[in-house]
């Protein structure tokens, strides 16, 4: 019998397109799917990371013309910019991890957050470092108490709260429901780290580099950031990637998978004395 009612197939379409999001959602939670799923990401990321960053520095620090106003001192912008969005990006991904984690109560959502964040807590101290070194010769100082750089440093105490939380508590379940609400609560931070040159009156510049905005940069000084923009980015995904495989294989030990995994690795080492 043709069913003749067309509303009744889409529905049906719908619900299966949603069946299989939700599937693959539930998936993304499984221990064992994450760490398969990963390993073939992590070689691709890395040698993006390689490639993209190898490239912008190099175009950026040697082939990248004068600022007009700032000479060569501009050109710690290709360290500082990428090192901000990454800072302020990853403690996104860790609110969203804690929502992930508070409501669905997915492992690998707590596991995202406490290796995420002692690399999201070396970008916001590299960016920290790399715009004093820019403030010194522009500004005149290594630091002033300006909104940006100030909201910048309360990102890096919440980092440094998330990482000692997690290591203070000694119930998993009481330290990741405590590091999921921080992160949560602490997500307030980034819409003032980004509008504060717009809220206050402040010494720092306006956003040097934005997806929605014609750059007011030359081609060539742009092009270079945004390869080492996109090289911070696969760079950050392939080191969490990699901290979290660790701590996977950590906390499910004693899982089946896990000893298959292990045995796989050791089969592939060839014993001493044996030429394969």
């Amino acid at each position: 019998m043709i069913n003749k009612d067309p509303e009744s197939t889409v529905m049906k379409g719908s619900m299966m397109k949603s069946s299989i999001s939700w599937t693959w959602f539930h998936k993304l939670g499984s221990p064992k799917w994450f760490y398969g799923i990963s390993g073939r990401l992590l070689p691709w990321l890395s040698i993006a990371a390689v490639l993209l960053i190898g490239i912008g520095l190099v175009w950026g620090l040697a082939f990248a013309p004068p600022d007009y106003q700032q000479g060569n001192s501009f050109r710690i912008i290709y360290i500082h910019v990428p090192a901000a969005m990454v800072a302020q990006s990853c403690y996104i991904m860790l609110a969203v991890a804690g929502v992930v984690g508070l409501v669905w109560k997915m492992k690998i959502a707590d596991v995202a957050l406490q290796c995420a964040a002692p690399v999201g807590a070396w970008m916001t101290a590299l960016a920290l470092v790399t715009g004093a070194i820019w403030g010194k010769p522009t500004w005149g100082s290594w630091w002033v108490w300006d909104a940006r750089l100030t909201s910048m440093l309360i990102l890096l105490f919440l980092y440094f709260g998330l990482i000692a939380l997690g290591n203070a508590i000694t119930n998993r379940d009481s330290a990741a429901k405590a590091c999921a609400v921080l992160a949560i609560v602490g997500v307030i931070n980034i819409p003032i780290i980004k509008y504060s040159v717009e809220w206050w009156s402040t010494l720092h510049q306006g956003a040097t580099f934005s997806l929605t905005k014609k750059p007011d940069m030359p081609a060539e000084m742009w092009l270079p950031l945004l390869f080492m923009v996109v090289g911070f980015y696969c760079f950050f995904g392939a080191v969490v990637l990699l901290r979290m495989r660790l701590e996977v294989l950590k906390r499910e030990a004693r899982s089946s998978w896990v000893k298959d995994e292990v045995l796989k690795s050791l089969n592939q080492i060839p014993e001493k004395g044996v030429v394969q």
